[in-house]
């Protein structure tokens, strides 16, 4: 086994008894790759807390991976991320993904001088310290946030949040590792040393895919459309097509961008992470 790669894999809240069935053979499968640490995200404004916490708790016991928690501040009161952050640390989750969230669209416009709430990351990350010892990942946006005005803005405030000292900071998924490497580039020259991990996402679907790239603004190369709109109604050759992208560009993360971590967002799904995995010569 090739073991200067390391690997994570993201999982989200099913929305049925037999999807959770179905959720733990997947992160079965996976641990079985002994990936570095698995993460488990939650619903929209935090709707499922309770249930990442347990999953997490029972996904850490069951596997012996050590597992990390999504947690945001949008929508929290800061008494409500005290109350999450202790239920972690008592089901001896050690590692948070801190992140800020998206603000809700239906709701009323954020009101930045309630001191209730932690209002960006790296508040939350600061109250977060102040309670345990967390393990803390941050997020990162090869492209720039959707909100950013643009990509130094939004490396500055990068900075901000790496400067607390968090462990590493996970990429936005992305199609072109270009782009990714050159913002490696950009974050070295801001003075940025926290390890930066590429988040790499397989494609299940052709239109899941471009609704979710329109949404936090991830280019989607032109080549990869032709490569994959004429199939997406011929699900096995769309499926192979999907397994070689997904492969070929961990490959050249791995020996061209000389990359020693990925996180895979499963989307719940095994097949094409493990996939991906073989070919790297991870798999036992």
């Amino acid at each position: 086994m090739n073991r200067k790669v390391s690997v994570s894999f993201e999982f989200f809240p099913p929305k049925s008894a037999e999807g959770e069935e179905m959720l733990w053979q997947r992160i079965d499968r996976l641990a079985t790759l002994k990936p570095e640490f698995i993460t488990i995200t939650y619903g929209a404004g935090g709707s499922t807390r309770n249930w990442t916490v347990g999953t997490a708790g029972k996904a850490q016991m069951r596997t012996g991976i050590p597992t990390g928690a999504h947690m945001t501040c949008i929508n929290a009161t800061k008494d409500d991320v005290k109350e999450m952050a202790e239920a972690l640390w008592q089901n001896n989750i050690r590692h948070i993904v801190a992140l800020r969230g998206d603000i809700p669209k239906v709701d009323a416009p954020l009101d930045y001088n309630d001191f209730n709430y932690y209002h960006y990351a790296n508040e939350l990350i600061e109250g977060l310290r102040a309670l345990h010892p967390f393990e803390i990942s941050v997020g990162a946006y090869p492209e720039k946030h959707p909100e950013a005005p643009d990509l130094a803005t939004d490396i500055r405030n990068l900075k901000r949040k790496c400067d607390t000292g968090v462990a590493r900071a996970i990429t936005q998924f992305f199609f072109e590792n270009d782009a990714f490497y050159r913002f490696l580039d950009l974050t070295e020259k801001a003075g940025i040393t926290t390890p930066i991990v590429p988040g790499v996402i397989p494609v299940l679907d052709y239109d899941r895919m471009i609704r979710f790239a329109g949404n936090c603004q991830a280019h989607i190369p032109d080549s990869l459309k032709a490569r994959l709109e004429p199939l997406k109604n011929q699900p096995e050759a769309f499926a192979a097509a999907a397994t070689e992208l997904l492969c070929a560009q961990c490959e050249d993360l791995v020996r061209r961008g000389g990359i020693e971590h990925l996180h895979f967002y499963t989307l719940n799904h095994d097949d094409l992470p493990y996939s991906a995995c073989q070919r790297l010569g991870l798999v036992p």
